[in-house]
């Protein structure tokens, strides 16, 4: 398929919880990549509410945001939906009943229209974002981290990936959410944890970096760390200001130390009418305990950060590449990304990040990963099904 002199592609993203449509239009080989519109519609509130996307509620709201989204954004184009060249989905991975949604809204787009279709891998479009607009992606080692995924890669060009190191377990978005919780900070976890830390100590607490001698990556351990940890502080879960639409800091120093069971509750004696009394009596955080929040979210945060810095690095070194890239929703996290360059610099790696508009789920990334497929011959068909698993390296 030859690409013509201008090219415009009409994206949508639905593989979890952001509805998302954008079009990007393409001039040449040199002029790179032109946004007109990029729309996205996040659904936090809906799932905050159950600390965590849930499937059903998540591809309701995409059948509600996708047709006001896609109007918007024809409008911000100033593009008529026959001037479009081509459409793409993300394909996979995510959830099976949101990445139908996008996947076949663009399906009928390009068949009516007699338009070509791109599935594409929502991993692949994390990976090309911090080439956003570029016209060459240069060969690097590249951090994907996300609230489900984290992995080092070996990029060579478009469509030609090694896998270096995976998670094993809980992915990285998925360890600050798990943790945000047995805090009973609210949904998503990363930047709650992030705003915790702020004024936090990162030394005070020694948490596990698992798998040091792996390529691949662990973060379940640090969770567990973290959960047999709080007893030991004096700190229990609140689960009492996790109602809707309020989460409160959840560090209770309260009452008698005691230790929990795994699901949360005391095993030592306290009657539920101590509990509710202790808790609604609590209107506010002492000192001693906005400090020890502070060193407990700092120290997660600087546990996962050392890992994931560490072993992006070490893939750098070891597959002799002079870029490392970095993307993803976690990618956002401002200590992750100062801790990144500096280790770039002290050992002479160029560092690209996403911009922090491309990092979390968004079709602008979708459009440039379809863009680069049909400049390098790579089509699709409308016959493509999702994938809820879909590999970014066979």
């Amino acid at each position: 398929m030859r690409t013509p002199a201008a090219t415009t592609i009409l994206a949508l993203e639905t593989s979890c919880d952001e509805t998302a449509v954008a079009v990007l239009r393409h001039g040449n080989r040199h002029s790179g990549s032109e946004l007109l519109a990029s729309e996205v519609a996040s659904q936090i509130a809906e799932h905050e509410k159950f600390g965590g996307v849930v499937p059903e509620v998540a591809s309701r709201n995409h059948l509600v945001h996708a047709p006001r989204l896609l109007e918007r954004a024809m409008s911000e184009a100033k593009i008529e939906m026959e001037k479009i060249d081509a459409f793409a989905a993300t394909s996979g991975p995510g959830l099976a009943s949101s990445l139908m949604i996008g996947a076949s809204i663009a399906k009928g787009l390009a068949i009516g229209l007699g338009k070509p279709y791109f599935a594409i891998n929502h991993l692949e479009g994390h990976l090309l974002s911090p080439f956003f607009g570029e016209t060459e992606i240069r060969p690097n080692v590249s951090l994907v981290v996300s609230g489900g995924h984290t992995m080092t890669i070996l990029v060579s060009r478009v469509g030609d990936y090694q896998i270096i190191g995976r998670t094993v377990d809980d992915a990285a978005g998925e360890a600050f959410d798990k943790i945000a919780k047995l805090l009973g900070l609210g949904y998503p976890g990363g930047p709650q944890i992030e705003k915790g830390a702020t004024n936090g100590d990162p030394r005070r607490f020694d948490l596990p970096r698992s798998m040091p001698e792996s390529e691949n990556f662990s973060f379940s351990g640090l969770k567990t760390a973290v959960r047999y940890l709080l007893p030991k502080l004096g700190v229990i879960p609140n689960p009492a200001s996790r109602d809707e639409g309020s989460h409160s800091r959840s560090l209770d120093s309260l009452g008698p130390r005691r230790d929990q069971s795994a699901n949360g509750r005391s095993l030592g004696p306290s009657s539920p009418r101590d509990e509710s009394v202790r808790l609604a009596d609590r209107t506010g955080i002492s000192a001693r305990d906005d400090k020890l929040m502070g060193d407990l979210c700092a120290s997660v945060q600087q546990a996962i950060v050392d890992v994931l810095v560490r072993k992006t690095i070490s893939a750098a070194k070891k597959h002799s590449v002079d870029l490392v890239t970095v993307s993803g929703g976690v990618s956002c996290n401002k200590e992750l990304r100062k801790q990144m360059a500096e280790a770039c610099k002290r050992h002479g790696f160029e560092l690209i990040t996403a911009e922090p508009v491309l990092c979390t789920d968004n079709a602008a990334m979708i459009a440039f990963a379809a863009m680069l497929k049909l400049q390098n011959g790579v089509s699709s068909s409308v016959t493509d099904e999702i994938d809820p698993n879909l590999a970014l390296v066979l």
